[in-house]
């Protein structure tokens, strides 16, 4: 499948709002920064059921050619409130899974306090000592059968955890969700709304997290020239 014919099957339209996963699909975000995974690991990317577009850029890029989509963030200003409300409403059952030791233990004290209706299945860290401990973190997420499993490992990490997980026997709705659980352990509302009404969350990160300056500045316009190249060599394909 080339690049192209795997967004038009794909990316989430988002027509009528920001629409929320079938059982026993999985979906997850792309930026500018994750199109250059995405494009390297098609194989990968096509075992997702669904594709949301996290940031306004690739959203642009996207309907120039042809692919008309909505802005959709697995955090507190898009999809995350949607799916927790959507777990308490239905009584489904969530499984958090990402980040370090501490921040996944803030995060859920943090949701548990904010939701104390949340059905919570259970949570981990995202880090493995080896492939056997993996393995044993796939079968308890099996085990414990939560309605939802919400994943935050980055990229491409994230997307083949829960290819695996669905590839194990897991029936359930599974999300990636990127930083949004080391971003969540203060407070609810990671971005300041000035931030978020002007569509600057990537100038917020970039304050908040230092580290991430090199991605903003370097990777996403080599992503948009990639993005372009790619664009035009589909168009000489067909």
């Amino acid at each position: 499948m080339r690049i192209k014919e795997l967004l038009v099957d794909k990316v989430v339209r988002n027509r009528f709002g920001i629409e929320l996963l079938d059982d026993g699909e999985l979906g997850t975000f792309i930026n500018p920064y994750s199109y250059l995974f995405l494009r390297k690991n098609l194989s990968l990317f096509s075992k997702i059921d669904r594709i949301y577009v996290d940031g306004i850029v690739l959203v642009l890029l996207l309907s120039c050619v042809g692919i008309y989509t909505k802005r959709a963030s697995f955090d507190m200003t898009s999809l995350a409130p949607k799916v927790i409300q959507d777990c308490i409403d239905a009584k489904y059952s969530i499984y958090f899974i990402g980040s370090t030791q501490k921040a996944i233990l803030d995060f859920t004290n943090l949701i548990k306090q904010e939701w104390p209706n949340l059905n919570l299945a259970g949570f981990r860290n995202g880090y493995f000592n080896n492939f056997e401990e993996r393995r044993k973190a796939l079968q308890t997420i099996i085990n414990a059968n939560p309605a939802v499993v919400v994943v935050g490992m980055g990229t491409p990490y994230q997307e083949k955890f829960l290819a695996d997980l669905k590839s194990s026997g897991y029936k359930g709705k599974g999300y990636t969700c990127g930083g949004f659980i080391h971003q969540t352990t203060r407070k609810v509302n990671y971005y300041p709304k000035f931030f978020d009404v002007n569509n600057l969350r990537w100038l917020y990160r970039m304050i908040d997290e230092p580290k991430l300056i090199l991605r903003y500045l370097l990777y996403y316009p080599l992503s948009i020239c990639l993005f372009t190249f790619d664009s035009i060599r589909h168009q000489f394909r067909r």
